[in-house]
């Protein structure tokens, strides 16, 4: 039969309040930053000129 370590569960209990909330806010910075960099990096990709034989399309015109 296994024993059950009740030190254990007390530190769990104690412990879980304060690093449940720090994990979440942590984990929320990380995928914020993450994901500027990625917006940050698909704007300079969007925006940068490259120079290519391709001809480059024309606005689209209003129906006017």
């Amino acid at each position: 039969m296994k024993t059950i370590r009740f030190y254990m569960i007390l530190q769990w209990v104690l412990f879980l309040p304060v690093i449940l909330p720090l994990c979440m806010v942590f984990g929320a910075l990380r995928g914020a930053v993450l994901m500027a960099e990625r917006v940050i990096e698909q704007m300079g990709t969007d925006i940068s000129y490259k120079a290519t034989n391709a001809p480059v399309q024309p606005e689209a015109k209003a129906g006017w």
